[in-house]
């Protein structure tokens, strides 16, 4: 196994994983998850991992957002252990801290795009203006503004994903979690949301840690770890690039 810990002495560590082991039990089964994983990942890194299904890319990222427990090791967000974090805690992290981008979009179907994302700073107990002036500001980001009046199901994939991460970020999050986030949309759409993504590197230092079987995608990555069997194996490192979302 290769220890993947990166020495980032001029930036801030955002994600830390400290020798993290994921185990489950199925049907008497041993399923080794995750395996002694260490990483660091700086503020304003954009970050991919890839590798087969099964290999623990969605674990780890899970991990991180709090969505699992893991069976041994250590997790830090910002420097900040987060081994006794209760339910509580996480919410109040996933409020604040961390936005999360998922594959299957889960916009509610009943409310428009500006709903769905104004969701999140209403569960906070935001109301009013600033909601409103908020909700604009990131819709006018991820180009949906024409449309926040439409219901997903009058949305696109693309568009659908657009709102989706228009409502990951509405909170002004520092780190974001994108799991397969084109893994259903087509090649063009698929790269216009990777484009999104390396903006918000670009623009606001967000810390992304994405998760695809996409090489193309895995390309807009300011590096790339291979996973394979719970563990890291290789970091490919690449070159700067400016990508217009």
């Amino acid at each position: 196994m290769l220890r993947a810990r990166v020495r980032l002495e001029k930036s801030i560590i955002m994600v830390t994983l400290n020798q993290v082991s994921k185990v489950y039990e199925r049907g008497g089964d041993t399923i080794m998850g995750l395996d002694r994983v260490s990483i660091e990942v700086g503020k304003g890194d954009f970050c991919a991992f890839i590798g087969p299904s099964g290999c623990g890319k969605s674990t780890l990222l899970n991990l991180v957002g709090g969505l699992d427990v893991p069976t041994s090791g250590e997790i830090l967000l910002g420097g900040r252990s987060t081994s006794r974090f209760t339910s509580d805690d996480w919410t109040k992290t996933r409020r604040e801290t961390v936005g999360i981008v998922f594959q299957a979009f889960h916009l509610i179907p009943g409310l428009t795009a500006a709903e769905n994302v104004a969701f999140p700073l209403l569960l906070r107990g935001e109301r009013g203006a600033s909601v409103q002036a908020r909700v604009e500001e990131v819709l006018e980001l991820v180009s949906m503004t024409a449309r926040k009046h439409h219901r997903p199901s009058e949305l696109s994939g693309g568009e659908q994903q657009r709102v989706a991460i228009a409502r990951a970020i509405v909170h002004q999050p520092q780190i974001i979690l994108a799991d397969e986030p084109t893994g259903n949309l087509d090649s063009q759409h698929g790269a216009e949301i990777i484009a999104l993504l390396r903006s918000l590197v670009q623009r606001f230092h967000k810390t992304i840690l994405l998760v695809t079987h996409s090489a193309a995608a895995a390309e807009a990555a300011d590096y790339v770890w291979a996973m394979k069997d719970g563990q890291l194996v290789t970091r490919t490192q690449h070159e700067p690039v400016t990508v217009v979302a």
